[in-house]
């Protein structure tokens, strides 16, 4: 009997370890967790990536904060995302003016990605000034730093029809 009570009493000294060190058994992998680290400031490969399965799901909302805090971090993946949740309003309003301002980040930061969407957006006056020149520099730097559309764009003549959809048209329109 006394090796049982020798047990219990180290199995209640353990819960006094675990709260006075925190939690025993987290949880790691699940999106809670993912959006708890982001929002701890934990900006990490992992967190950064677990944004991407979240918005594809359709809970933009854990996206959204997860690609905010990895971008705030300087993860100029997590800047084209958060373009990417801007223009199409996932998790907060449609808000393309915010989108080209990610996108100009990235593409700040020497993202090739977020150079090639800056560019489209300054081609199209969307989000930004129009200034075509500027836009088919950067779609020109991005397609130097290998990015394929960027140069299928090139191929075209800089035709943004080659890359969206026709139907996205209504999308790109001048609002005045």
């Amino acid at each position: 009997m006394r090796p049982v009570l020798m047990c219990l009493a180290l199995l209640a000294a353990s819960g006094a370890v675990a709260d006075e060190y925190g939690t025993t058994n987290p949880e790691e992998l699940t999106w809670q967790s993912m959006r708890d680290r982001a929002e701890r400031g934990e900006t990490d490969m992992m967190v950064c990536a677990s944004g991407y399965l979240m918005t594809k799901s359709g809970d933009h909302a854990t996206a959204r904060a997860i690609f905010e805090a990895c971008a705030e971090a300087g993860y100029t993946a997590a800047m084209t995302w958060m373009g990417y949740m801007e223009q199409n309003g996932f998790g907060g309003p449609f808000d393309p003016d915010a989108a080209a301002r990610w996108d100009r980040r990235a593409a700040e930061a020497g993202d090739p990605v977020g150079k090639f969407n800056y560019g489209i957006g300054l081609m199209r006056g969307f989000g930004t000034a129009q200034d075509e020149a500027a836009g088919r520099a950067l779609v020109d730097e991005a397609a130097r730093d290998g990015l394929e559309i960027a140069r299928r764009l090139q191929g075209a003549g800089y035709d943004l029809d080659e890359i969206t959809p026709d139907a996205d048209n209504w999308r790109y329109a001048p609002m005045f």
